[in-house]
């Protein structure tokens, strides 16, 4: 039988061995702390290479034009963060994007931007509480259950629309997305703004230690007294607010709407989340290393443009990343617990 070794709460929510245990020892330490900030190296290493590589990298537009262009795949990996501490998966966040902006574009002409944006917010909202009350009360596992809603929501979509392109005459309807305050654009802000606020939810509110404690061991959390349940529902509800945000930020931008699965965004969100150190297993991670996540994403896709490198390859060095990131979590696991 092995060892039990003691182990204390870590701050971003996972378990570290006991100082004076000699399992995981000098060699798990240096591994905790290349977990924790090397997404910080790396995106200032990437940040050295890309400014040296390009004239154009430092410049206000191309910085400006990366973080527009990150700000749905930021909101939508904020919420999956959520998902993924507390211990399961969102694969239906894209189809529920997407679904917002048909949802939007085929109320516009009724109700007014405003309310069609909101309309739209509310359907996705909708949509990721019933994931959450699928994959709780009914107990299915939630990368299948959100693997056959994302099948769901955009055979909806396609109901919606008809299969047909939905397009909005309105001008207003493309403000959200480009109109700029102090020289930024709103989706930008949007962004810093869902992210300062899911930050401050999982580190300063008790009910972010319950979303940690809920991932990292559920029996233990129920037998606590934490209500497991409404912790993941209230998660899943976050990732259908944070999709909706989003699918109304991509809607505005393109001034139109198509049905689809949305799985090619969903699937970069996801790795962001898992590229900034979030564990895959539930229980450790933070919004911040997911911001760090987002932002070297980005940075590979803007330096393979400015590069004008091969857009081929750069599928292949992000799942060499993802495979990098998922097996640094694996290690440092094995040696805390």
């Amino acid at each position: 039988m092995l060892d039990e070794q003691p182990v204390t709460a870590t701050p971003t929510g996972g378990v570290a061995l006991d100082p004076g245990s000699t399992r995981g020892g000098a060699a798990g330490a240096v591994v905790n702390v290349v977990r924790e900030y090397m997404i910080v190296v790396v995106v200032i290493v990437a940040c050295i290479v890309l400014a040296l590589s390009s004239d154009v990298f430092l410049t206000k537009e191309n910085i400006l034009n990366v973080l527009e262009n990150a700000a749905p795949i930021g909101i939508l990996a904020c919420a999956l963060t959520f998902v993924t501490i507390a211990g399961e998966f969102d694969l239906s966040a894209g189809a529920m994007l997407i679904l917002c902006g048909v949802v939007a574009a085929k109320l516009e002409p009724s109700v007014g931007v405003a309310v069609c944006f909101l309309l739209g917010i509310l359907a996705s909202l909708a949509a990721g509480v019933i994931n959450g009350l699928l994959v709780t009360y009914f107990r299915i596992n939630s990368f299948v259950c959100t693997l056959a809603s994302g099948l769901m929501i955009a055979g909806l979509g396609l109901v919606i629309t008809g299969g047909f392109l939905v397009a909005v005459t309105d001008q207003n309807y493309g403000d959200l997305a480009f109109n700029a305050l102090a020289g930024v654009k709103w989706s930008v802000w949007i962004f810093a703004a869902f992210a300062l606020a899911c930050a401050f939810v999982l580190s300063r509110t008790r009910f972010g230690r319950w979303v940690y404690a809920v991932g990292g061991n559920v029996e233990a959390a129920r037998l606590s007294g934490i209500n497991t349940r409404l912790v993941k529902i209230v998660a899943f509800a976050v990732s259908g607010t944070a999709a909706g945000i989003a699918g109304v930020i991509v809607a505005s931008k393109s001034g139109q709407a198509q049905a689809g699965d949305g799985i090619s965004m969903v699937l970069q969100a996801f790795a962001a989340v898992v590229v900034g150190g979030t564990s895959v297993t539930g229980g450790r991670g933070a919004i911040w290393r997911t911001i760090f996540g987002v932002l070297f994403l980005a940075l590979i896709s803007n330096g393979f443009n400015l590069l004008s490198l091969n857009q081929v390859y750069q599928q292949i060095v992000q799942g060499g990343i993802i495979l990098a990131a998922v097996a640094t979590d694996a290690l440092s696991r094995r040696r805390t617990v």
